[in-house]
């Protein structure tokens, strides 16, 4: 058993049990030597306690094998739930693949000078346990296209007859026709069978995956957001693009450009195409001046050595103008460490946002304000239910874009208190105000905090069992407050 398959395993594992998926955290029992697992195939697995976003996690030095784990899924899976649990079978083994083949390549990737972007991809989403998983994509495409393994290629070019859309001149091959839908190369296949659509033999244009991977930079100041026939985060987390996703971002962009702090910049997304099929679609991404460090990042290995103490900062500003959000217009913002970055410019830092298709914004509020409702097309993103507003702001503002990070650079106890006090003096600036109580409730005052059952609702348990409108947004399990005091 590889080192790799263990760290795997307990991750597979410990977000089993967060989720409770098929009772297996009323399975764990205590003994004399303290809490622990029965596993299907008889092992006794010893449990810690979580440090966050769960009440216990596989002991440190317990090694398990990815068998184990996986027969004890399948003990406690649900029938109706096989194909679910076939899927998270091959998601794991291409998580592990792509985990050994990084191991691998890594070091070779280091002497090349990374990008931040590259550094990003280096480390493991906080929550769910098989993110180097692209459901979809070959072994053989992990090293050309995976941003941790650096690449660079070339795009392809469509015609499509009746477009009117316009790539602007810089994100284009020269000489060539504004008309062209740019098509990355693993997509390419699926262009192939569209009725209509003439694929150049030209490649042109190299580029380099963000850690978005659909996202590729042409230069440092624009990006490229194309479909990508494949899945992460769940095999119902595809990466095309549906029509009316990049319209509503759009939209969603100009509501935070009216809302923003001084300290907060929108990245110009207002640039896109869609000709009506999931694999054609474009959206120019234009970014300002500076030096930018995503938020993710900032828990890869030398990075923060390399940007000074910028935590305490960084929380400053993510939380008093998410805090503001909620408070004053009723919107929480499904901006993850993935879709924040640092953009330093001389001695001044700002918060970078971008990628807003997700958020959550509340009609009667913002009409309070005086702030117009967006007519976004995606109906799901307008809710007047504060308590659904919370669970955002919780699992994603507090839970990946603060805590993850911030616990991942610090010890537990300073971090705790740096984002509790961080936290608190945000929500001290609304004093009584209704909505700053119910945040206040739902996250420094609560025992327990809101948590996402990301495999269960992304891979194990179809749309039609679970009741998820939104994969992405579909709560029921809680954790440890790791924000109050001990």
């Amino acid at each position: 058993m590889s080192s790799r398959e263990a760290y795997l395993a307990a991750r597979v594992l410990n977000a089993l049990l967060r989720e409770d998926y098929g009772g297996l955290a009323s399975r764990v029992t205590r003994t004399k030597a303290g809490p622990g697992l029965l596993l299907a195939d008889g092992r006794w697995v010893r449990l810690a306690p979580g440090v966050l976003f769960q009440d216990f996690v596989v002991a440190p030095d317990e090694r398990l094998g990815l068998e184990q784990v996986l027969e004890t899924l399948v003990e406690v899976a649900d029938p109706a739930d096989a194909e679910g649990v076939a899927a998270f079978f091959e998601e794991c083994l291409s998580a592990l693949t792509a985990l050994e083949l990084h191991d691998a390549r890594a070091a070779e990737v280091l002497r090349g000078g990374p990008s931040y972007e590259t550094l990003a991809a280096f480390v493991d989403h906080p929550v769910y346990p098989t993110s180097r998983a692209r459901v979809g994509l070959r072994e053989s495409d992990l090293p050309a296209y995976a941003p941790e393994f650096a690449p660079s290629f070339e795009l392809r070019w469509a015609v499509v007859p009746g477009s009117d859309a316009r790539l602007p001149a810089d994100v284009r091959p020269p000489g060539l026709d504004a008309a062209l839908f740019p098509v990355h190369p693993l997509t390419v296949d699926e262009v192939r069978k569209i009725d209509g659509v003439r694929l150049l033999d030209e490649a042109a244009v190299t580029v380099r995956p963000t850690l978005s991977m659909r996202t590729v930079e042409v230069s440092p100041r624009a990006h490229l957001k194309l479909p990508l026939p494949i899945s992460t985060l769940g095999v119902r987390n595809r990466r095309s693009i549906k029509a009316g996703t990049l319209a509503d971002g759009a939209r969603a962009e100009l509501l935070l450009r009216e809302l923003a702090d001084p300290d907060v910049v929108l990245a110009d997304e207002q640039a896109h195409a869609h000709a009506g099929h999931e694999y054609l679609a474009w959206m120019v991404r234009r970014l300002p001046e500076g030096t930018i460090v995503p938020v993710a990042a900032l828990t890869a290995p030398g990075v923060l050595d390399e940007l000074g103490d910028v935590l305490p900062a960084y929380l400053r500003l993510l939380l008093r103008w998410n805090v503001r959000l909620f408070v004053r217009y009723g919107v929480a913002l499904e901006a993850h460490q993935q879709n924040l970055a640092l953009l330093f410019q001389g001695d001044r830092m700002r918060l970078l946002v971008k990628d807003n298709d997700g958020l959550l914004a509340s009609p009667s509020r913002l009409a309070a304000a005086g702030v117009g409702v967006p007519g976004f097309a995606d109906a799901r993103m307008l809710n007047d239910d504060p308590h659904a507003l919370a669970d955002v702001f919780v699992t994603i503002t507090l839970h990946l874009a603060a805590a993850a990070v911030t616990f991942g650079a610090l010890p537990h106890a300073r971090a705790a208190t740096l984002l509790r006090d961080t936290l608190a003096e945000a929500l001290a600036e609304h004093g009584d105000h209704p909505m700053a109580r119910l945040l206040r409730a739902r996250t420094l005052d609560a025992a327990r905090l809101t948590g996402k059952s990301m495999i269960t609702a992304g891979t194990l348990v179809s749309k039609e069992r679970s009741g998820a409108r939104d994969v992405n947004k579909f709560y029921g399990i809680s954790g440890p407050n790791y924000l109050r005091r001990a």
